[in-house]
């Protein structure tokens, strides 16, 4: 199962809030993790919805992970973002003509379902406790990109 980048981006987005002890702007995030800041503003409002993080704008403003938001698994973040389409697109555009009789579907779906409860076992606080990389990603001087607007 291949991630949307979006996907990606809010994974990657909520481990870098994770490592930081101050609010972190938008901009700054975007930076880090190479991604366009008008895509990000579409990940940090997604993720806002969703409650797991904290986005205020202006002066002192910033991004912080809500409070509960380091228990919250990648899967339900992954199900949550991704929703609940298959693998292979068998009814879309139009049906596939195998479609009735095809045990490949289920098969599909099978690996799916482990793809995800796999990640329902990996909390977003584990996954960074393990990411060493994220020390180099760490914001240097979070109060100073905190300033500009989420």
């Amino acid at each position: 199962m291949k991630l949307e980048r979006f996907t990606d981006l809010s994974l990657r987005t909520l481990m870098v809030l994770a490592r930081a002890n101050e609010r972190v702007s938008t901009v700054h995030i975007a930076e880090l993790i190479g991604a366009p800041e008008a895509h990000m503003a579409k990940v940090v409002a997604r993720l806002a919805g969703m409650g797991l993080i904290d986005s205020r704008r202006g002066r002192g403003g910033g991004l912080l992970l809500a409070p509960g938001a380091l228990e919250t698994t990648v899967g339900a973040v992954v199900r949550e973002l991704e929703g609940d389409g298959d693998v292979v697109g068998c009814t879309t555009p139009t049906p596939c003509p195998l479609l009735s009789g095809c045990a490949l579907r289920s098969e599909f779906a099978a690996a799916q379902e482990a793809f995800l409860s796999h990640l329902d076992g990996v909390q977003i606080g584990g996954l960074v406790r393990r990411s060493s990389a994220l020390d180099l990603l760490a914001p240097s001087t979070p109060s100073s990109s905190t300033s500009k607007e989420t």
